[in-house]
């Protein structure tokens, strides 16, 4: 009895994976978990057998630390305000300031600092209320400005519904494919490119996988980031419209990140994958993500946990620190 059960469970398992919840071949996602829904595609790896299935990917229990460091020099796309961080509370301030908060014999002082940040800045998740579309101004599942838009963040998809993803994940290293440290500028990856970078590495995406494209970026990052002019130019590789609809819609993808600033590659009509992903898809997108470390151990495969910030109407989870985990 109990080996039938272990069986039917591993066959649920297997089911499961092969058919994420709301996903649909040739179609993708979409708008299809109830009219109040705020997570999109995660819906599809949220669940305990889900989860199980990812967590059992593990075989060496390698981490794999995919956050970049951050800082008020590091590069970011040009639309958002650097992080700033200024100490709020000092020692040397405790003890000289007119009214101390502990008397000025007390041997205890401490340090705080404000942050002062975009939300879009480091390594973060894109939320699916991060970009507006169309004369209406909606976002995903047709949320829209006029009824969730505010002055103190967005009230319905905002980075506080992204839930803790635990997940099956897949590297497809471009970059290694096409032999280069780092893919030129404006370096276009459509499904040609990802299909022939997944054969050389012997893998492919199965539905319900997170993705994660390499351009090379990260090679360039260094400490924290702070060389701009030698980012600028390769931060505009990225992937095409045509290339996430067949992430999405032939193989399933329910997260879609790189180590670049925008994932997909300049140039011509504006954000046109953000807005399949995020809008029509409810698919999540990750960016600058540090994915070196897997490219040199050739660690397609592997488990990916993030967790991100649960501030009340953010429009990213942001300056966060995901793992790979092998």
């Amino acid at each position: 009895m109990a080996l039938r059960i272990a069986l039917l469970l591993s066959l649920a398992a297997a089911l499961s994976a092969q058919h994420p919840r709301g996903w649909e071949k040739g179609k993708g996602y979409g708008w299809v978990y109830g009219s109040g829904d705020e997570v999109g595609a995660l819906n599809a790896v949220s669940g305990p057998t889900q989860v199980l299935t990812a967590l059992r990917e593990i075989k060496t229990g390698k981490v794999y630390d995919l956050g970049v460091l951050l800082d008020r020099t590091s590069f970011k796309w040009p639309g958002h305000s650097p992080i700033e961080v200024m100490t709020y509370r000092s020692p040397h301030g405790q003890t000289v300031e007119e009214r101390p908060l502990l008397p000025p014999e007390a041997l205890l002082r401490w340090h705080s600092c404000a942050l002062f940040i975009s939300d879009n800045v480091g390594t973060q998740i894109d939320s699916l209320g991060h970009i507006v579309h169309g004369e209406d101004r909606h976002w995903y599942n047709g949320f829209r400005e006029a009824e969730h838009g505010g002055d103190f963040g967005i009230m319905k998809a905002g980075a506080d519904t992204i839930p803790p993803v635990i997940a099956r994940a897949i590297l497809i290293d471009v970059a290694g494919w096409k032999g280069v440290d780092v893919l030129p500028a404006r370096f276009a990856i459509g499904p040609e490119e990802l299909q022939a970078a997944l054969e050389k590495q012997g893998a492919d995406v199965e539905p319900g996988d997170v993705v994660m494209i390499r351009t090379g970026v990260g090679g360039l990052w260094g400490d924290t980031g702070a060389d701009h002019a030698k980012l600028a130019g390769h931060d505009t590789a990225g992937l095409t419209l045509e290339g996430a609809k067949w992430l999405v819609e032939e193989k399933g993808a329910v997260l879609i990140g790189s180590d670049t600033s925008g994932l997909e590659v300049a140039g011509g009509e504006p954000f046109p994958v953000h807005v399949y992903l995020l809008v029509e898809q409810g698919v999540h997108i990750g960016e600058l993500h540090n994915l070196e470390e897997l490219a040199r151990d050739r660690a397609y495969r592997f488990t990916y946990i993030a967790l991100t910030n649960r501030i009340k109407g953010a429009t990213a989870g942001f300056a966060m620190r995901p793992i790979a985990v092998r």
